[in-house]
């Protein structure tokens, strides 16, 4: 009877409040970008200041799903703009962490941008989760008269609208929304028209944040990411305080673009183990 008792604890210390799985998390760097004006990540830092900026997919695994928290690129509408060196392209990335593309169950966006959304073509099964006003202004409202569709690619959006008629879009709508058992989606950040963040339950608790804070250096000057309009910015630096304490410490908020990440965590090439699996 004690040994039952035993094994049941741990199971439910493995499994988290109410059967939560408790997720692994992996940063996949798929690409570098050099030279990047830090005044073009971070508010008010110097013009002549640059860094290499890397480019990101999130795997998180655990509870029968294998999600990824972006897409990447593979259209070249924008290198021109932004030139990358050591781009694998995100689905071959993503092998690295030991994941096929026909195997991943979900892709979460968390904006429209093209080096975030421009890959949901390349993982053939995966359900894609947006916000339904990000969705809707990027297939609409964006490109009438007076929308904004800056950093935009048109072939991301035809590709969300097919999407949508074969039935793989769910729709997020609003903020703090389970779409995952203790994984949940927030808005607010303001870099897109409505981009989400992710907070991933566990012991310890992550939140991804994607865009919605570039850098470390975001958290720690308390300064505003580039966001949707100017007026945002005040936005974005609250959405950045709520990240802190929606993750408990600023050490587990995981910006979208910082090249620390591989520093900080465990890295083995291109991959960095943020929060590694529990062994059942």
């Amino acid at each position: 009877m004690k040994r039952f008792l035993l094994a049941y604890v741990l199971a439910a210390l493995i499994a988290g409040p109410a059967g939560t799985p408790e997720y692994s998390i992996q940063a996949i760097r798929y690409a570098t970008s050099p030279d990047v004006p830090v005044s073009e990540l971070v508010i008010g830092a110097h013009k002549d200041e640059k860094i290499d900026i890397a480019m990101v997919i999130w795997l998180i695994r655990g509870g029968g799903h294998t999600i990824l928290f972006d897409s990447g690129f593979h259209r070249d509408t924008f290198i021109k703009d932004f030139p990358m060196k050591d781009y694998l392209r995100p689905d071959e990335a993503a092998r690295l962490a030991g994941v096929k593309p026909e195997e991943v169950t979900d892709l979460v966006i968390s904006h429209a941008h093209w080096d975030h959304l421009g890959g949901i073509d390349l993982f053939p099964k995966a359900n894609v989760w947006i916000q339904k006003d990000e969705y809707r202004y990027y297939t609409m409202d964006a490109w009438q008269p007076g929308g904004d569709h800056g950093g935009i690619d048109p072939e991301d959006a035809k590709q969300l609208v097919q999407l949508n008629t074969e039935g793989r879009i769910r729709l997020v709508d609003g903020d703090n929304v389970e779409i995952f058992p203790g994984i949940c989606a927030y808005t607010g950040a303001r870099h897109t028209y409505a981009s989400q963040y992710l907070r991933v339950e566990g012991n310890p608790t992550f939140v991804l944040a994607s865009d919605n804070c570039y850098l470390y250096r975001n958290l720690s000057s308390h300064m505003a990411s580039a966001t949707f309009t100017d007026a945002d910015h005040a936005a974005n630096i609250a959405a950045q305080s709520r990240m802190i304490e929606l993750a408990g410490s600023p050490d587990r908020v995981v910006p979208g673009h910082d090249t620390l990440q591989f520093q900080k965590f465990p890295t083995d090439g291109r991959v960095a183990t943020i929060k590694p699996a529990i062994d059942h």
